[in-house]
């Protein structure tokens, strides 16, 4: 059985030793993930840069997607580390317990929760229902392109937890 192990500063390309010490003072650690994406020599920055992009949606609506997304993909990982991000981002316990259950109470938050665990789950095939409520709480085919390259994101982190298992260096996501 192969091993996966997350590679220290000094095992990692000189580019990806800035950018995990960057890291460190935004903060105040590399989490493993990020840190194994440092095997990568270009791999770390191409994802941060990626990961930061500007979007059309608010924080707190893309902890909602990153959150139901990694639930949907049953990633352990992420549904950790965007729990913590949720709160930092407004949201109470019960309501990202609800969102990993693919609820929210708002309705506008709510329909979108909706759509990207069903454009993940199905993968894009979802029902009309599901799209024509969407628009109907306001957004907009900008929002949805913008939605679906936030789940590509979340996606590509979810699998490559699930296929490393490196250990979660978050608290971890109370289990449903």
């Amino acid at each position: 059985m192969t091993t996966f192990t997350v590679p220290t500063r000094e095992q990692v390309s000189e580019n990806n030793q800035l950018v995990f010490d960057n890291l460190q003072k935004m903060l105040g650690f590399v989490p493993n993930l990020y840190a194994f994406i440092g095997n990568s020599k270009n791999g770390l920055e191409r994802y941060l840069a990626y990961q930061s992009a500007k979007t059309t949606l608010s924080n707190k609506e893309k902890e909602a997607v990153n959150l139901v997304v990694s639930q949907v993909n049953e990633c352990v990982y992420c549904q950790s580390a965007h729990t913590v991000l949720g709160k930092m981002n407004g949201f109470s316990d019960e309501e990202l317990i609800n969102i990993r259950n693919r609820k929210a109470t708002d309705a506008k938050l709510n329909s979108l929760v909706k759509l990207a665990a069903e454009i993940t789950e199905k993968k894009g095939k979802v029902n009309q229902e599901t799209i024509d409520t969407f628009f109907a709480q306001g957004y907009t085919n900008e929002n949805l392109v913008d939605l679906n390259l936030l789940i590509s994101d979340k996606v590509a982190m979810n699998f490559l937890h699930n296929l490393i298992k490196i250990p979660v260096d978050f608290p971890l996501a109370p289990a449903l």
